[in-house]
């Protein structure tokens, strides 16, 4: 069985290419069970499991998979990934709709997915790239579709060698091409689907499209208050410099704009200070001068 303290333990590398090649599916799928692995068969020339509850029922008695494969002799090896067996696997896909084999290189070359164990090519052209799981840590399959890559870890399952599958109208089978002489070392999931699918950067609050005066002073308060975090400190400076320009006094500004923005979450400190540069720079510049929060940078700064 799996040993939590040897998580790819050697035979699994030596021996890989043997249990490969034994002369049927129901061989294979015994030996794999005498090595210790947890196996559950899957239908002919398919990836759908046979069991119940799916690669939950894989098991490594060999009595038990004697009689799977005793039922249906030409069933698919299915293994399940993840903390259960002490693999994972990185899922290089290939179809009609592209090629995950850049993206994978990619990420052999930033150093994330270079210490497999061993390789398996895919009835598609694609590979199943072997690696050991980390002690104690959990981590669970994903898909990124965009470059063509899956990972299998837990909650997942794969096909296991020498099973077939059909490929417009043509058999073919899930070989091993390659075995490391290194020792194999755990991929970061979590770190390797960041590289494949960056996380996008939300947009920028967008800034008040108003006009550069004659806005009612309850009307900029609201502004202010629904600004969400990310522009709150631009809009009260925006809002103020409104104010001052309409000749409103600092304690009315004070009055209207102080409430607002403490319900959009800016601290007293804070909005004064922004309240007061407002009446310095708007003073200094003048009536008219449309100073707004995304212009005259080194206003903003102040």
């Amino acid at each position: 069985m799996y040993d939590p303290e040897d998580p790819m333990p050697q035979w699994t590398v030596s021996t890989m290419q043997r249990v490969a090649a034994e002369p049927d599916l129901a061989a294979a799928a015994i030996r794999y069970a005498n090595l210790g692995m947890l196996v559950f068969p899957c239908v002919p020339g398919g990836k759908r499991p046979l069991t119940p509850s799916g690669f939950h029922d894989a098991t490594s008695s060999a009595r038990v998979v004697h009689q799977w494969w005793q039922r249906t002799p030409d069933a698919n090896i299915g293994i399940p990934t993840g903390s259960r067996t002490g693999f994972l696997v990185v899922d290089v896909d290939v179809h009609p709709g592209g090629s995950g084999f850049a993206a994978f290189e990619r990420a052999r070359a930033a150093g994330l997915a270079d210490s497999w164990g061993w390789m398996v090519r895919t009835p598609s052209g694609g590979v199943h790239a072997y690696f050991p799981t980390a002690a104690d840590q959990e981590q669970r399959s994903w898909q990124v579709p965009s470059v063509h890559v899956d990972f299998r870890g837990d909650g997942g399952y794969v096909i296991a060698p020498p099973s077939k599958v059909e490929i417009d109208g043509v058999t073919k089978t899930y070989d091993v091409i390659a075995v490391t002489t290194q020792p194999a070392r755990p991929v970061d999931a979590r770190e390797l689907r960041k590289f494949l699918e960056p996380p996008r950067r939300a947009p920028a609050p967008a800034s008040p499209s108003l006009p550069a005066n004659g806005y009612s002073p309850e009307a900029l308060a609201r502004t202010v208050a629904l600004t969400p975090e990310g522009g709150r400190n631009r809009t009260l400076f925006w809002a103020s410099c409104r104010m001052v320009e309409d000749r409103h006094n600092h304690a009315t500004v004070l009055s209207y704009l102080m409430p607002a923005a403490q319900h959009a979450g800016l601290p007293d400190r804070e909005i004064e200070s922004t309240i007061d540069s407002a009446f310095r720079v708007a003073s200094r510049l003048g009536p008219g001068s449309g100073l707004g929060p995304t212009q005259r940078s080194e206003v903003i700064q102040l």
